[in-house]
């Protein structure tokens, strides 16, 4: 799989997670055990549901991936504040382990993305040079 491919991938995901979490925020904050406001999860979703939509519309630039490491950063830092019993704090580890997994993917696909891009622009800055120099 390459990194395109990887990014369709994770914009699909995106945009399903997003919308589970638009259309049921309660449920899936009591499903993780969290004690978060239901409003906080559908926001998350609709910025879930946004990257999504940026990354399947532009799945070859790294910047829509960069955007979803930042909002699994978010995702981190409200499952780190977690406070609750055993049972909910064993929700909040599972959620937290599945959240760097799918990090771990997005910091791949960005950089590669990125090294793309970047290879790309390099090979375009040649080119141009090599046609100027004739």
């Amino acid at each position: 799989m390459n990194s395109i491919q990887l990014a369709k991938g994770l914009g699909w995901f995106s945009l399903g997670l997003g919308l589970v979490e638009v259309a049921a925020p309660g449920r899936i904050a009591r499903g993780l055990g969290l004690s978060v406001s239901p409003a906080l999860v559908g926001l998350f979703g609709m910025r879930e549901v946004g990257a999504g939509i940026a990354v399947l519309t532009y799945p070859s630039s790294p910047g829509p991936v960069w955007a979803r490491v930042g909002g699994d950063l978010l995702d981190l830092a409200v499952l780190a504040l977690h406070r609750g019993g055993r049972r909910r704090q064993e929700r909040a580890v599972l959620a937290t382990a599945a959240v760097l997994g799918v990090t771990a993917l997005d910091v791949l696909c960005a950089a590669a993305l990125t090294r793309r891009r970047d290879q790309a622009a390099l090979t375009a800055r040649r080119t141009r040079i090599g046609h100027t120099a004739e």
